[in-house]
C-alpha cells in the first residue's frame, strides 16, 4: 500500500536532517513536533522574524505551500530503547505531526537473509558486516496519514545526496505514527 505524500513534510525533513547534519555525526535520538507554521505565527507573531525568508511572503503572510515548524524535544530518555521510548508519548491536539531523526546501520537488502535471528546477534553482525552502511534518517508523519523519510549516508555530505520516500524505514514510520493516536 502507498503512502500520502506531502510536500511540505518531505521539505521539513529534509531540513530538519540538514539541521542536524550540522552537529555531526553519532549523535542521540533528536525528536520533533511539526505544527502548523500559519497557526505558530498567528499565536506567536514574534516568531515570524525567525522563519526563512520563503516561508513569509510579502507582509507577514505565510506562502503558498503549508509548512511545517519543528520543535526539539529536548530531554530524550537516553537509557531506554527508541522503541519503549516512543510508546510512552502522546502529543497534544495542536500538534500536527512529529518528526524522529536517528542515526542506524543499514545492510542492503541482498544479505537480509543471513541476519541472526536473535536480536543481540543480529545488532553485532550487522555493526561488523563489511557492507553496512552508516545512515541517518528523518522520519516524519502527519495525522491526516501523511508520512516521509529522508536518508543521508555517512561520507554523503552533500545536501543533494538525501534520499527521500516515504517507504524507508517503514517499521519507524508505524512507532512514530503510534504517537499521534488518542
Amino acid at each position: 500500500m502507498s503512502s500520502p505524500m506531502n510536500t511540505a513534510l518531505t521539505q521539513a525533513l529534509i531540513e530538519l536532517e540538514q539541521y542536524v547534519a550540522k552537529d555531526g555525526w553519532d549523535q542521540q535520538p533528536r525528536l520533533f513536533a511539526l505544527v502548523d507554521t500559519a497557526e505558530l505565527i498567528a499565536a506567536e507573531p514574534r516568531l515570524a522574524a525567525a522563519l526563512a525568508p520563503e516561508t513569509v511572503e510579502f507582509e507577514g503572510q505565510i506562502g503558498p505551500l503549508r509548512t511545517y515548524t519543528s520543535i526539539e524535544q529536548e530531554d530524550l530518555p537516553t537509557d531506554q530503547a527508541l522503541d519503549e521510548m516512543l510508546a510512552g508519548i502522546a502529543w497534544p491536539s495542536t500538534v500536527l505531526g512529529t518528526a524522529l531523526v536517528v542515526e542506524r546501520l543499514m545492510l542492503p537488502p541482498s544479505v537480509q537473509e543471513q541476519l541472526p535471528a536473535d536480536e543481540a546477534d543480529a545488532d553485532a553482525w550487522v555493526a561488523a558486516h563489511p557492507e553496512r552502511q552508516e545512515v541517518r534518517i528523518a522520519v516524519g508523519v502527519l495525522r491526516d496519514g501523511s508520512r516521509d523519510c529522508a536518508l543521508r549516508l555517512r561520507g554523503k555530505e552533500k545536501d543533494e545526496d538525501v534520499l527521500s520516500g516515504p517507504d524507508l524505514v517503514p517499521n519507524l514510520v508505524r512507532a512514530l505514527a503510534q504517537t499521534l493516536h488518542d
